[in-house]
């Protein structure tokens, strides 16, 4: 892990990202205290397609005009 202070980040934070990339972990000193780490992100989850299938349920009139009263209720 790599140790370097906030101005040598922001002068070189393109450097330090490619760095990043590689796998290396850099901590971001403020002061000679470490305030932020720089760490590779990991890969995106496998999304499952119907995960929630079922739990959900949208009715048939879902996109029906409301009734009168509750649009009422809405313009006041």
């Amino acid at each position: 892990m790599t140790d370097v202070g906030v101005h040598e980040a922001k002068t070189h934070l393109s450097r330090l990202l490619r760095r990043v990339a590689m796998g290396e972990e850099i901590v971001i000193t403020s002061g000679g205290r470490p305030a932020a780490k720089l760490v590779p992100v990991g890969p995106p989850g496998q999304r499952e397609v119907g995960f929630d299938a079922g739990v959900v349920v949208v009715s048939d009139d879902f996109d029906a005009p409301l009734p009168l009263d509750v649009l009422d209720d809405f313009e006041r």
